[in-house]
């Protein structure tokens, strides 16, 4: 007896996430049966969020100064905030990609992923957050 295999591509959400769902059925038989496996994000960060990135390294002091902050803010705005840090030393083409020549930089994106600043050295939540502000994006 022959298997017959049939594959679909469901979906593919704006942040490059796939959900595939494969249907297996052996000739003859009635239906195939289905099994659903999705790489998307969850629900709530499905829709698009303000991305601040923080370009540096694990042994910059100030890098280092600033990881708390950068945790806290994951923390404290998950789901209104995408915060996300790239080790140049690392994954120095990161730093080429994004045009950094100073850690830490930091890059903030609207939530239609144009950029709208960058800031070069350390910055506090404080300082953090009243970007934001001053860039018209309310968290």
């Amino acid at each position: 007896m022959k298997t017959t295999w049939h594959v679909a591509l469901a979906s593919v959400t704006a942040f490059a996430a796939m959900t595939c769902t494969v249907g297996c059925a052996k000739e003859g038989s009635a239906a195939p049966v289905l099994v659903e496996h999705s790489t998307a994000p969850p629900a709530t960060a499905a829709r698009p969020i303000p991305r601040l990135v923080d370009l540096g390294a694990g042994k910059c002091i100030p890098c280092k100064a600033m990881a708390p902050i950068l945790e806290g803010l994951k923390t404290e705005y998950a789901g209104r905030m995408d915060v996300q840090f790239i080790d140049v030393w690392k994954d120095p083409d990161a730093g080429k990609a994004y045009g950094v020549s100073i850690i830490p930089t930091q890059i903030f994106y609207a939530a239609d992923g144009r950029e709208l600043a960058r800031h070069q050295g350390f910055m506090d939540k404080d300082a953090i957050l009243a970007q934001w502000k001053s860039l018209g994006v309310s968290l």
